[in-house]
């Protein structure tokens, strides 16, 4: 794609996991990224499970549950419900207090 290629971040498909966190962090890298990424597993075994088609929004909280869910993108993505949700979990985590 054209972006990719005005970003620089153009790379083969990884075919190992190794690959992919490499991919990850040169991407974040080139692109000024300053919040951590999450890498999925090589097989997409979150990608499968959260079900990332139609896009949707989710905020996990500190136990690894679902604090939000949003409706399928990008109309459904409510940035003020997005807002609440988001207090309610950094509230609720006692290792958050700093974060706010």
């Amino acid at each position: 794609m054209s972006i990719n290629e005005k970003e620089n971040v153009i790379f083969k498909n990884p075919v190992a996991y190794d690959e992919r966190v490499d991919v990850a962090d040169a991407c974040s890298t080139q692109l000024g990224i300053e919040f951590p990424a999450l890498v999925d597993s090589i097989d997409n075994s979150t990608d499968t499970a959260y079900t990332g088609w139609p896009d949707r929004i989710y905020v996990i909280d500190s136990d690894g549950r679902i604090g939000f869910k949003s409706e399928p993108g990008p109309f459904g993505f409510k940035s003020q419900l997005l807002s609440e949700a988001l207090a309610r979990v950094v509230s609720s985590d006692p290792g958050s207090a700093g974060l706010r």
